[in-house]
């Protein structure tokens, strides 16, 4: 059985982007999203993030920061992530508008408050199919060294929950498991589509 994965980071970038590249990569059948209002990347300050549409391609965002300042969002690993996930799909995409996409069966989140965004929007739609989904939230940082360990962990938590029978039946023990192993608390929690 092949199960359906959704990646969740806040604005589609860096830690879902990272995740549903090695996931694609390896065979499986993933999408990612962001929960924020806007897509945000860092500027030249704190105070200046470059803010986004969702739905804006990686591409307009890839050229629009090369003009700005090539140096600069080189240096800082914007330009390359985003020629990363040009490779990945056209434009980062909002979960909440992702209802059309259909039901996963696991939703990875990369930090507490989106996995608290994912489960009020799943138990804030109309549950009509009644199939479980399994969200699980692994905590990592977001910046470009922690998005690739965080990456390659939500692969191997994918891979562990796709060679399973049935998830639900051993989610308890694949979660310990992956605990001890990896020294990294999980929160899961399980909605309905």
């Amino acid at each position: 059985m092949k199960l359906r994965y959704a990646m969740v980071c806040s604005s589609n970038q860096n830690r879902s982007m990272e995740a549903h590249s090695l996931l694609k990569r390896e065979g499986f059948d993933v999408a990612s999203y962001g929960t924020g209002q806007h897509v945000k990347l860092p500027g030249p300050s704190i105070r200046e993030p470059n803010v986004y549409d969702f739905g804006t391609p990686y591409k307009h965002m890839f050229d629009d920061l090369r003009r700005k300042d090539l140096e600069l969002y080189k240096r800082n690993g914007i330009l390359p992530m985003l020629k990363r996930n040009l490779g990945v799909k056209l434009a980062p995409q909002r979960w909440q508008e992702n209802v059309a996409d259909g039901p996963f069966d696991v939703v990875l989140t990369f930090e507490e408050k989106v996995f608290d965004l994912v489960l009020e929007d799943l138990h804030n739609r109309n549950q009509v199919l009644l199939k479980p989904v399994l969200i699980i939230n692994l905590e990592v940082k977001d910046n470009h060294e922690e998005a690739a360990v965080g990456g390659r962990l939500a692969l191997i938590l994918c891979q562990e929950l796709d060679a399973t029978e049935n998830w639900e039946d051993t989610i308890d023990d694949i979660i310990n498991n992956f605990e001890k192993q990896h020294r990294r608390k999980l929160l899961y929690s399980i909605s309905f589509y």
